[in-house]
């Protein structure tokens, strides 16, 4: 199972430095943003489609936790996962999509932290989140995004790691992604 392939790369700590010019910069902050915003307005086909082939979704439970796999997370998910996930909360008889969740990403301090083994850029953000369901409320962390670069000067998500400032917290459903 692929989620459990402890040779894929969660680390988010550079081995290389990364320089990039102010129009790749650009871009990257674009693809960011692109990406809450397909959250937020609940475009999940298209925001499925910013994903590598064998892309990760990881939201830690604990604070520094090093990988996945010797400690629950709040999300683990590969793409089979990412997809159900979607189709279920599309899904009209959905109970807990009644009403649905609707959501704000304030994404800023966006920095090129370098790159890893493999050549992926690491990118460091700020996430502030608003959602709303039944009642609202605030997430907010640091997220490390690991980027392929593509063929056409895009990128797509090779690892998403979102470090929740209260990821030790009891939560209600997480229902939709952060």
């Amino acid at each position: 199972m692929q989620l459990l392939d402890r040779s894929f790369d969660v680390s988010t700590v550079p081995v290389a430095g990364a320089t990039l010019s102010a129009e790749a910069l650009r871009g990257v902050e674009q693809f960011l943003y692109r990406e809450a915003r397909l959250l937020d307005e609940r475009r999940f086909a298209e925001w499925l489609a910013l994903w590598t082939e064998d892309g990760r979704y990881w939201v830690p439970r604990f604070h520094d936790q090093a990988n996945p796999f010797e400690q629950i997370s709040l999300f683990w998910e590969d793409k089979m996962l990412r997809e159900v996930r979607v189709r279920r909360v599309e899904n009209a008889r959905n109970w807990s999509q009644q009403p649905l969740t609707r959501s704000a990403h304030l994404v800023g301090n966006i920095t090129i932290e370098g790159l890893d083994a493999a050549g992926h850029l690491i990118v460091r953000s700020t996430l502030q989140l608003t959602e709303w369901r039944i009642e609202q409320r605030q997430l907010a962390g640091a997220v490390f995004h690991k980027l392929a670069a593509t063929d056409d000067g895009g990128w797509k998500i090779v690892l998403k790691r979102v470090n929740l400032v209260n990821c030790d917290d009891v939560f209600a459903n997480l229902e939709v992604f952060i």
